[in-house]
């Protein structure tokens, strides 16, 4: 059967290609060697997985988390250019063949790497959260200015993209963000007091790595979507809405303001957003696509968001009202107190106090700067390590 496409060869930078998002869009991209080719990717410190890789798609250039690993990789790939570091994201992000820069690593280490690639006018296929936690101020600026493209990979985002799609801006009355409600979601408050890191991580819905699967059962996932959908959209967070659907079917969902609701539904395959990043606004068939079929789904539901359940989540909007360094405060505390709880430093219920510690001990009065903000990231980082060392384990 002859497959005729309507748009050109997209050449791909992968950055963070051996998480989940990373080896999705490599699915994506391997189903199609017509349409994409990944021209650099990078992992950090996942070297059999990025061997592989590097065998499969055959890539210009390669960064990697360690001059160790550097040296080891161009002895045995002698073809290919590897850079190490912050560096070497930047430069797999930056080449010049390079049209679209797929953002899949996690935590802030995406920021330099993104800002770097939009002022090269690449666009943006963004799976990465904190960049626009961090700096979506500065971040949608260069955007605008280079005239680059930010296309949503997360699923939630990606879904209100496309319901927004042909619709005008005064069309809209609220953005409706779904959650699943994580791993604990039917659990009490007094029951999260000796939950497991194997319990956390037994996401119901997903299939994704440690950190984004704690983050979503502490509702941080969800808290971080919400700010990054106000830069995205630019909608005030006033009309970002959460609500709790266990099922995981309708991804979000957006208001219009005549009363009428457009959704986008679909199952728990993360191929589907991260293709259509890559073919916007155009679609392609999905390879070996998931079974789905609305015939036999019994029921949808949805629920409010209980704010003293999740109150990670209520925090998001407190933060992001106050905007500055705020938000970059909640996420930094967070990726510290929530990967201490992966290596069995706190409990689980400890990720929230330290957040929540963190938040009320930073003032701010006067207006930031991205590189203020950038130094604030580390500054929390290592009040937030200290205080763990000096609590440690309750």
């Amino acid at each position: 059967m002859f497959r005729v496409f309507l748009f050109n060869m997209k050449n791909i930078a992968l950055l963070g290609a051996t998480g989940s998002i990373g080896m999705n869009t490599v699915a994506v991209v391997t189903a199609y060697p017509e349409l994409f080719q990944i021209e650099s990717l990078t992992f950090h410190s996942n070297s059999e997985k990025g061997a592989d890789l590097i065998k499969m798609l055959k890539p210009k250039y390669v960064g990697v988390g360690t001059e160790q690993m550097k040296k080891e990789f161009t002895t045995r790939f002698p073809e290919i250019e590897f850079g190490v570091g912050e560096e070497g994201l930047i430069k797999a992000a930056t080449l010049e063949s390079v049209d679209v820069v797929l953002t899949a690593v996690t935590g802030s280490v995406g920021l330099n790497p993104t800002l770097a690639a939009i002022k090269a006018k690449k666009d943006i296929a963004l799976a990465n959260k904190e960049t626009l936690v961090m700096a979506g101020q500065w971040v949608m600026e260069e955007a605008r200015k280079n005239e680059v493209r930010i296309l949503p990979v997360d699923s939630e985002h990606s879904a209100i993209f496309q319901c927004l799609y042909g619709q005008k801006s005064d069309n809209l009355k609220e953005l409706v963000i779904t959650a699943s409600g994580g791993s604990f979601r039917d659990l009490t408050r007094e029951e999260l007091k000796t939950v497991t890191l194997e319990e956390a991580l037994n996401h119901p819905n997903w299939s994704m790595g440690r950190k984004i699967t704690v983050d979503s059962s502490t509702m941080m996932n969800k808290g971080l979507e919400v700010i990054e959908a106000h830069w995205l959209f630019g909608t005030d967070y006033d009309k970002i809405k959460v609500v709790l659907h266990k099922e995981s079917i309708v991804h979000s969902m957006i208001v219009l303001k005549d009363g009428a609701y457009l959704a986008q539904l679909g199952p728990s395959d993360m191929r589907e957003p991260i293709q259509y990043a890559l073919t916007y606004p155009n679609r392609l068939p999905i390879q070996d696509e998931k079974a789905f079929d609305l015939t036999e789904i019994s029921q949808l539901n949805f629920k409010p968001m209980d704010f003293e359940r999740f109150p990670m989540l209520e925090l998001a909007y407190i933060v992001g009202e106050k905007g500055g360094a705020f938000p970059t405060v909640y996420n930094a505390a967070n990726e510290i107190a929530a990967n201490a709880f992966i290596d069995g430093k706190i409990s689980y219920l400890q990720i929230e106090e330290f957040v929540q510690k963190a938040i009320w001990n930073y003032t701010e009065t006067k207006e930031v700067t991205l590189e203020e903000v950038i130094a604030i990231d580390k500054q929390t980082r290592t009040i937030v390590e200290r205080w763990i060392k000096e609590e440690g384990l309750l």
